[in-house]
């Protein structure tokens, strides 16, 4: 088999890749379950403050967040959303494990149809210039998650939301609403 350039890397090791996903033997084996792993960053240009309080008001994510339905902040460290990807609506709720103003938001998943972990970080460029950044760890679900985990539909996924997000404070210029309480992990 050729090595042929691809966008999403070597398209040999992409299909070596999807073939082990995709043979069912992780299934059996829940120790060597696949998590899939998306990092994106994009530049805001607006305060720190600002970037980090809209980030904040969960209830707005189905603004700027595609996959998003809903979302409802139950307590200061509960959320439950949501989300239709790839036309299969999921529910679930995500407990946020550390929060730290103008820093970072992270949460878990802790029950429903989704197993992922996540982190948002906050770092100040300028005094008008924000440098948001997404960690999400995901375990893919059947066929079609598992695929598109190996061509990097997820990253993709995620690289749109965050322009979404951008073009939504850029163009509001201030957050709709702050919460600026501190958890610790």
């Amino acid at each position: 088999m050729h090595t042929i350039a691809h966008p999403c890397g070597d398209v040999k090791a992409l299909m070596l890749r999807a073939a082990i996903v995709l043979n069912g033997d992780h299934v059996n084996r829940p120790e060597e379950r696949i998590m899939a792993q998306i990092i994106e960053t994009i530049d805001v240009d607006v305060p720190v403050s600002v970037a980090y309080n809209q980030w904040t008001q969960f209830e707005s994510f189905p603004e700027f967040l595609d996959e998003v339905v809903s979302l409802t902040q139950v307590s200061d460290t509960l959320t439950r959303w949501k989300v239709n990807v790839g036309g299969a609506e999921r529910e679930f709720d995500a407990e946020i494990t550390e929060q730290h103003p103008d820093e970072r938001v992270a949460w878990t998943s802790t029950g429903g149809e989704t197993e992922h972990a996540g982190a948002v970080t906050f770092h100040k460029l300028t005094d008008s210039s924000t440098r948001v950044t997404v960690q999400l760890d995901w375990e893919p679900k059947g066929l079609l998650e598992s695929i598109g985990a190996v061509v990097g539909a997820g990253s993709h996924a995620v690289k749109k939301d965050l322009k979404n997000f951008k073009e939504f404070i850029e163009r509001r210029g201030s957050e709709s609403g702050a919460w600026r309480g501190d958890i610790d992990a």
